[in-house]
């Protein structure tokens, strides 16, 4: 199927070849008829993709400040690194979408293949959308109408927040899309409006919807203006829709309110806000977000759960709704909104309309209808490439499942660089699966997990998914007779433990044992395999001290949800304990953990007890900055101590011939893990780490996380 890509990299709009996407969650699978470019966030993205380094530091100066503190605890090579990869990831345009639901997701209540509905939906011919996000359409409703659903719901969102009432003033700053909307919708609630903007054929628009016009583009005032057509008493709110570094549009928005009047930003100002603005008259000021309640709310959108009515009557869905029943009823005019036309095969030429200066406004994107191009067509869930890859050795064929930020950042480029045959990357939208595909060799991208596993010429997958996916997936591959690499966490919980262990241990006794291994790269670094040289000349027990500043991840973020991440100690702490297991050589015998009384609990001292004697501590803290470095490791053994800080410098004091050992940029292990695992592979030996090991591991973080 095709969607709409972009760059952010270099600013390139593309119509990409992707595998149609896997249903989800509660989720529907759409088939396109209509897509609408929302052109001032569209454009604001095709700009920033086509600014160079400078430009694009910015537009972002919060994010610079991240890179420069990376830059300092990290090293410059691997900032670049972090930087390019992440510029390098696709953005899937659009979220604008009307077709046809072709499948429903089994929770997915309310909706039936076939019904017509309106979504956030990228531009691409297949979609999948969380239920929540969709809604039925009229039938006296056609689709072209129903592509401005979700802007329409950001204009009612806007309106909800300032509460206007029968009878009441409100100006609207900004007459594109949404803001033409938002008269319309004042409009019919009673209101008077005014509609304030530069374009002289948008404010002929706004007044044939009922407005009164401001035309700034002309010298004419609008506090002045805008307080002479209140009757001099001010406006009652203040609606900004407009796109503008400039926080003008706020001042004058302060000036033109009468006392406690409100103010609602939709769109995007300047924020340098005036205090004497505000505090004189006792106005009110808010952001409004997206479409409503339960929007960037993961429980709302990706699993289902909806705000009750009684408690939350207007939720994004149910905006969606409200604008669609207006639409129904002949109270909003989209109409005279659509400037351009394209078909999606020319997409390209939308883009070029978006980026330029030709007037435009509404602009649609049409999709071929069935009896065109086959549903079936569509449905494909893989695309071949030409192979590239230079792997030689049949046995290591690898597909991938999973190509997020971190595969394709690290892991992928270490195992290409050990000579992996790279036969199939998989990921659920199918956009990350062809960037990683086309960029590294692949012979395949591909959205169907299943059909990898099912594959006879692929000897091993490597699981980089989400948390919650892992167990099912090493089973499925164990069972499948596949060899597996599995980025940490094994599993979040003994029950998926248990079923890991019950499907290699009948492997094992079948005679057919799967090469089994954990993304415990750390183990790998060059500095540790030194600490663990120096240490293997030592009998007595060593004392270790691990400290981690993790940094705050917010709660709401998907590695903190104990369903679908487990939280930071199975994610995450689980390398360290691995580390000082590997680095004391015997087993755990003693556990404790302190924790943090705070809402992640990602704030933790593990204390561990080593059969040999040894002990260990890891401090993992989230309540660190990012400017401290993330990692340091402490040996005390016989009178000595190492110390490794950040995996860029070790070392010795007191250490019998040893005084340092420091490496130009920082090295985790990564590269040397998958090369082991590749190596082991071929050879056929033993795994690199101990199946035991690996479910030691395990066991006692989910048992730590647990308390």
């Amino acid at each position: 199927m095709k969607q709409i890509l972009q760059n952010l990299q270099n600013g390139e709009t593309e119509l990409a070849d992707v595998p149609c996407p896997k249903i989800s969650g509660e989720s529907l699978l759409i088939r396109t008829s209509r897509s609408l470019v929302s052109a001032g966030t569209e454009r604001m993205l095709v700009e920033f993709g086509n600014a160079g380094l400078i430009g694009k530091a910015r537009q972002q100066p919060d994010k610079v400040r991240m890179v420069l503190e990376k830059v300092k605890t990290d090293g410059l090579a691997p900032t670049l690194d972090a930087v390019r990869n992440k510029l390098d990831q696709p953005l899937p345009l659009g979220y604008c979408n009307v077709g046809t639901v072709l499948e429903v997701r089994t929770g997915a209540t309310g909706f039936t293949p076939g019904d017509r509905v309106a979504s956030n939906g990228k531009h691409a011919q297949i979609v999948n959308v969380p239920r929540s996000l969709c809604a039925r359409i009229p039938d006296n409703v056609d689709d072209e109408t129903a592509a401005f659903t979700v802007i329409g719901a950001i204009a009612l969102q806007g309106i909800r927040l300032a509460q206007p009432t029968l009878g009441e003033m409100v100006a609207v700053t900004g007459l594109g899309l949404i803001g033409l909307m938002a008269v319309q919708l004042l409009r019919a609630q009673g209101c008077r409006v005014i509609g304030i903007d530069l374009d002289p054929a948008r404010l002929e628009l706004a007044a044939r919807f009922g407005a009164e016009t401001i035309d700034i583009s002309n010298g004419q005032d609008p506090v002045a203006a805008a307080i002479s057509l209140s009757r001099g008493r001010g406006i009652d709110a203040v609606i900004l829709t407009a796109a503008s570094k400039s926080s003008e549009p706020v001042h004058q928005a302060a000036n033109m309110c009468r006392k406690r009047g409100r103010i609602v930003l939709v769109g995007v100002t300047g924020l340098e806000l005036s205090r004497a603005d505000f505090f004189e008259k006792e106005l009110t000021f808010q952001v409004s977000c997206s479409y409503g309640p339960g929007r960037h709310d993961p429980n709302y959108e990706d699993k289902g759960h909806d705000y009750p009515i009684g408690f939350v009557r207007w939720t994004g869905q149910r905006n969606f709704e409200a604008v669609l029943d207006m639409m129904a009823d002949g109270r909003l005019d989209v109409m005279p909104l659509i400037s351009h036309r394209f078909a999606i095969e020319n997409a390209k030429q939308a883009y070029e309309v978006v980026a330029g200066s030709e007037p435009s406004l509404g602009i649609l994107l049409e999709y071929a209808p069935p009896e065109t191009i086959a549903t079936e067509t569509l449905l494909s869930r893989s695309i071949a490439f030409k192979a590239t890859s230079s792997g030689s050795a049949p046995e290591a064929r690898l597909a991938f499942i999973g190509s997020g930020n971190y595969a394709t950042g690290v892991l992928i480029p270490a195992f290409k660089a050990a000579g992996a045959n790279l036969a199939g990357v998989v990921s659920s939208s199918g956009v990350s699966s062809v960037h990683a595909g086309r960029k590294f060799g692949f012979k395949e991208a591909s959205t169907d997990a299943e059909a990898i596993l099912a594959d006879p010429d692929i000897d091993a997958v490597i699981i980089t998914t989400r948390h919650d996916s892992h167990a099912c997936l090493v089973v499925a591959a164990i069972e499948a007779g596949k060899h597996v690499f599995v980025e940490k966490p094994l599993c979040l919980s003994l029950s998926e433990l248990d079923d890991i262990i019950s499907a290699y241990s009948a492997k094992v006794n079948s005679g057919a044992a799967p090469l089994l291994m954990l993304g415990f790269n750390r183990r790998f670094a060059p500095q540790i395999v030194k600490i663990k040289d120096l240490l293997s000349a030592q009998s007595e027990p060593k004392s270790f001290v691990m400290t981690v500043n993790a940094g705050a991840i917010p709660a709401n973020h998907w590695t903190q949800d104990k369903e679908i991440g487990g939280g930071r100690i199975v994610g995450e702490a689980c390398h360290f304990i691995d580390l000082l297991r590997f680095l004391a050589d015997a087993p755990i015998i003693s556990r404790s953990t302190i924790t943090m009384d705070a809402p992640a609990r990602d704030t933790a001292s593990i204390s561990l007890g080593f059969a040999n004697g040894s002990i260990a501590t890891i401090h993992y803290f989230a309540n660190g900055p990012k400017s401290f470095p993330k990692e340091r490791l402490e040996v005390f053994c016989s009178g000595a101590v190492l110390q490794l800080d950040n995996f860029r410098k070790l070392r010795g004091f007191g250490w019998p011939g040893f005084k340092k050992m420091n490496l130009s940029r920082q090295d985790k292990g990564q590269k040397t893990c998958a090369a082991t695992f590749v190596n082991a592979l071929r050879a056929g030996g033993p795994p690199p780490i101990s199946f035991d090991e690996i479910i030691e591991v395990s066991r006692l973080s989910i048992l730590l996380a647990a308390g």
